[in-house]
């Protein structure tokens, strides 16, 4: 055999080991504790091993009416601040609930074109004068606002359920948008449904704790070195509550009296997955929370060209939080929701009025931006609360689970078993060969989804079906082309090679357009048409090595072996 057949031999070889390696945590059912250094296994979807799918609706009437009311406040300091004009705040009209209209009350009727010219320079685009009767201003959100609100309501909701996930320790949850009013959450292996419900539906919790700067980064991550030694480390599938709790009693000696470790910890975009964990030693005395805080905008600083995060209080908050600041100058105060450190911005100076500004880190415009904007996403969270609506609940019980994947598993195998017993009569010994790139195109199918944390459902095992299909399609192409030649005369080696080469481009062709719907299904599908679409996609690119080149690397050694004298095909 040439040099060349080996590489591509020792590579195939390399490739089966590791795939094998990777699926035997799954096949023998180990569990984390296992010895073994693989331990990631394929997660099932819900409809696999049972679980919660849940849709959630908010209701943006309330939204609308909260929010107009912040600007309210918001327009009677402007009109303080930037025309010495005093005003009282009226009452929001809810006559029309979805379209709600706020009243200012003027001292003095004179002053409404300063009212109305000053809302229409600060405030334009966003808001709408709807009407101005005497000394009382009307005026609601314009469709813009409105439009912001209603995504940025849905994805802060979103971000307030992705942090509360692990407390049910899911594997690999899913939580979507769906349209403009709606979340879909699905928990696979989820029993508690209540308290599911109960955990998720809960006013985000946004408390503002001060950072012990006397402990150094070294001493907090020596407190870690000794929590792993003694087993206690956050794995993927744990509660991280739990963790932090463990941690925290663990410690209680080490730790200062009156605070605990905290963690800002990033996430994947699906939440499942916790990239780094940055810690804090923070108060346990908490007297600030959101309930203080009235609103948190993004604003830009028009000399630094900087964006900053605006935070307003409320009259009983902006005390708490100018007593606060005036204890703590220089030093960090950490912004948690449901446990989780956001930020932890240092404290300047003393802040009175109710009004501060968190400044960023370094870093470019968009950079900087979309982490202004992330936190306030998560003040807002914590200060205007968002009611979820529970419309739909499905469970779906793992005997059900259970049952699918065996039915699943007897159609495989007699739908292989007939492949398999037509391409064996039909294309004799190279019938072997091809169920033998077959079975290793499944194999290889399945260790990708474990090597790229993909969860496998009842729509994506029909993906891998129709990949064996697809895969049994490209070797039959090869072998009618791989007949034509010998029909034509050609010896046996010519004809293998030539077979080979006039099929490749149309296998590819094939594949390409069925890969080119698999990616539109995976873009704009949503739950079990992604599951269908990522088995699919991963099996065009099995099928393809498989059929094509490693049934062109056994052909090669079968016909080294025959001397090119035979053929069965």
């Amino acid at each position: 055999m040439k040099t060349r057949w080996w590489v591509r031999f020792t590579f195939l070889l390399g490739m089966v080991l590791i795939a094998v390696s990777m699926l035997i945590p799954t096949f023998f059912n180990f569990n984390k504790e296992s010895s073994y250094p693989i331990k990631s296994k394929i997660n099932l979807g819900l409809d696999l091993q049972g679980g919660l799918y849940m849709v959630l609706g908010i209701d943006f009437n309330k939204v609308y009416k909260d929010e107009v009311t912040n600007y309210g406040r918001r327009i009677q300091s402007l009109l303080k601040d930037e025309a010495t004009v005093s005003s009282t705040l009226g009452t929001a009209n809810v006559a029309e609930i979805t379209d709600p209209m706020f009243s200012i009350l003027l001292d003095k009727e004179s002053d409404m074109t300063k009212a109305v010219d000053l809302i229409k320079k600060f405030y334009p685009g966003y808001l709408r004068i709807t009407g101005e009767e005497k000394n009382v201003l009307m005026f609601a959100l314009s469709e813009r606002t409105k439009v912001d609100i209603e995504k940025k309501s849905v994805t802060k909701s979103i971000e307030v359920i992705r942090n509360r996930i692990d407390e049910f320790g899911v594997t690999e949850p899913e939580i979507i948008a769906q349209g403009n009013d709606r979340i879909v959450i699905q928990l696979p292996g989820v029993k508690d449904i209540e308290r599911a419900k109960s955990l998720i539906g809960k006013t985000a919790k946004l408390t503002f704790n001060i950072v012990n700067s006397d402990v150094s980064y070294a001493t907090v991550q020596s407190w870690l070195e000794k929590a792993k030694k003694e087993g206690i480390i956050y794995k993927k599938g744990v509660r991280f509550s739990d963790y932090i709790e463990k941690l925290n009693k663990f410690l209680k000696n080490d730790i200062p009296k009156g605070y605990m470790l905290a963690f800002q910890k990033q996430v994947s975009n699906k939440g499942s997955k916790v990239d780094s964990m940055r810690p804090y030693v923070i108060e346990t005395n908490v007297k600030l929370t959101g309930e203080g805080l009235q609103d948190a905008r993004v604003s830009v600083d028009q000399q630094k060209n900087q964006p900053y995060v605006g935070l307003t209080f409320k009259t009983a908050g902006a005390k708490l939080f100018e007593q606060i600041t005036g204890e703590n100058v220089n030093k960090q105060m950490a912004i948690v929701l449901d446990g989780n450190v956001y930020s932890a911005p240092n404290i300047q100076t003393k802040i009175s009025g109710g009004n501060a500004q968190i400044t960023l880190g370094t870093g470019s415009y968009s950079k900087i931006m979309k982490e202004a904007s992330d936190l306030a996403l998560v003040l807002r969270a914590g200060a205007l609360p968002v009611k979820l609506e529970f419309q739909e609940q499905r469970t779906v019980g793992p005997s059900l689970g259970h049952d699918s994947i065996e039915k699943a598993k007897y159609a495989s195998l007699i739908g292989c078993a007939f492949v398999f017993l037509f391409i064996l009569i039909y294309y004799r010994i190279s019938g072997f060969i091809a169920a033998f790139t077959l079975t290793l195109n499944v194999v290889f199918v399945m260790a990708c989804l474990v090597a790229f944390g993909a969860t496998l459902t009842l729509p994506g095992i029909a993906g891998i079906a129709l990949t064996v299909g697809m895969a049994v399609d490209a070797n039959i192409i090869i072998y009618e082309r791989i007949r034509e030649e010998i029909r034509k005369g050609l010896s046996y080696y010519k004809a293998v090679e030539d077979g080979f080469e006039n099929a490749f481009w149309t296998i590819i062709d094939a594949n390409i357009t069925t890969a080119l719907a698999g990616i539109c299904l995976l873009n704009f599908g949503t739950g079990p048409i992604k599951g269908f679409a990522v088995t699919l996609l991963i099996g065009i690119v099995t099928t393809v090595y498989t059929s094509y080149f490693v049934g062109r690397l056994i052909f090669d050694f079968y016909m080294n072996k025959v001397e090119g004298q035979d053929l069965s095909i």
